[in-house]
């Protein structure tokens, strides 16, 4: 029987077996951790799916990577960074977080290539308004996140009527988190702005 040919775009299907062999449907053979972050790197998508139930394990497979990576190989994600992440789950910020990483993320690819002439001594003059322009383009996503989030968070009591609900001083905690916040990135900015 033949399989079907992917369709552009189309992500490449990844079976999970409960011995937790990984099979890559499209190669007809089986595949580890460093292979999946092999495709990642070249731009290739794929999903994982569980061979028995075709649960979406898609998730899971990925942290399990960077947790490899993390372990094996020279790590990325500093404990301080680690320590605030976890701080954000079960916290009023939590959906937040994942649209600002991905904003600060997007800007870091868009200038990865400059960032990379910068650090090799080929373009080391022009470091530091690159990193000015990032922090600004930064400031503005977590601007844009922050008034977002604001708008889908809980109505102020005057909204509410004579009955306020409970909720209302959740609400003025998150404005203090959410000014604490922009506080903490004004300095980095002026730190940015000082070491230019």
């Amino acid at each position: 029987m033949a399989r079907k040919k992917r369709d552009p775009g189309e992500p490449v299907t990844i079976k999970k077996y409960a011995n937790r062999r990984l099979y890559n449907t499209e190669t007809s053979s089986y595949v580890t951790l460093d292979h999946l972050a092999e495709m990642i790197k070249s731009g290739d998508d794929f999903i994982v799916l569980d061979a028995k139930t075709a649960a979406d394990l898609t998730r899971a497979v990925l942290t399990q990577i960077i947790f490899e990576k993390e372990t094996k190989d020279d790590n990325m994600l500093s404990i301080t960074f680690l320590r605030q992440l976890i701080r954000f789950y079960g916290d009023s910020m939590q959906d937040m977080v994942p649209a600002y990483l991905q904003g600060t993320m997007e800007v870091l690819n868009r200038h990865q290539d400059q960032i990379r002439n910068a650090f090799s001594g080929a373009d080391h003059e022009n470091f530091m308004p690159l990193f000015k322009e990032m922090t600004r383009q930064n400031m503005a996503f977590f601007d844009q996140t922050m008034q977002a989030f604001a708008r889908s968070g809980p109505q102020t009591t005057d909204q509410q009527g004579p009955n306020p609900n409970p909720e209302a001083k959740s609400s003025s905690t998150k404005s203090d988190e959410l000014t604490d916040l922009k506080d903490q990135l004004a300095a980095l900015k002026e730190k940015v702005d000082k070491l230019s």
